[in-house]
């Protein structure tokens, strides 16, 4: 049976976030602030994490760079009251999976659960590049798993990995947002287009010159994105 854990402390809604997952038919356990979630989450190794940024102990954030810091990969929903862009950005940028402001839709929430799951269950991005790749002074070998810049090793969260590659197998050609959220997460539709965005920029932060005026991972406008591999 998929396991979720749920580390909220809000008992009202874990419990009744408990009851809906259970009839969804997956097995929840709770945690009620940050250090009782991190234990729960290396112990038990569930499929999938709920994370609460606003929590007792060690908050949310804490509990989710401690989590990738020790190359734990399952997928994180971050769910919080704390919706500003900043609070969206740094949680992508630690490495969350999705992220769902309170307060929200149950059957929002229950289809993000359920694509998260997919996108596990089904694995990565198919990589379709039958051979290294280079743009600027960005080397990228599917072979190995790795990516260089100048020389030396740029360190990808898997999504954004996952979405160079699907920007690079185009050759140049426009990626959609709702094209890449499918790819990479596994989404249906365009459910929230700013994951994209904020995946994109973290992109142009480690591998452009400058982020803000970049040459290769580009914007087209009104369209989604491409690089420009030449």
């Amino acid at each position: 049976m998929t396991r979720i854990l749920v580390i909220e402390d809000n008992r009202n809604l874990a419990t009744g976030l408990r009851n809906n997952l259970e009839i969804e038919g997956y097995e929840v356990e709770i945690a009620s602030d940050g250090t009782s979630g991190l234990a729960l989450a290396r112990t038990t190794q569930p499929d999938l994490i709920v994370l609460d940024l606003m929590l007792p102990g060690m908050d949310g954030y804490r509990v989710l760079r401690t989590l990738r810091d020790d190359g734990v990969d399952i997928p994180v929903l971050i769910l919080s009251a704390r919706g500003e862009e900043t609070d969206k950005v740094l949680g992508f940028h630690l490495g969350a999976d999705d992220y769902v402001a309170k307060p929200f839709g149950l059957l929002e929430l229950l289809a993000r659960v359920d694509a998260l799951l997919r996108r596990a269950a089904t694995g990565r991005v198919k990589n379709k590049l039958s051979a290294p790749v280079t743009f600027g002074d960005v080397h990228v070998d599917p072979g190995t798993h790795t990516v260089k810049r100048s020389g030396e090793a740029v360190t990808l969260r898997p999504k954004e990995y996952d979405l160079l590659v699907a920007l690079l197998q185009r050759r140049g050609q426009v990626a959609s947002r709702a094209e890449l959220l499918e790819e990479v997460w596994g989404y249906s539709g365009e459910v929230y287009s700013r994951t994209v965005d904020t995946h994109v920029a973290e992109l142009r932060r480690k591998l452009e010159d400058n982020a803000g005026e970049p040459q290769h991972i580009l914007t087209v406008r009104k369209t989604g994105y491409r690089i420009r591999v030449s």
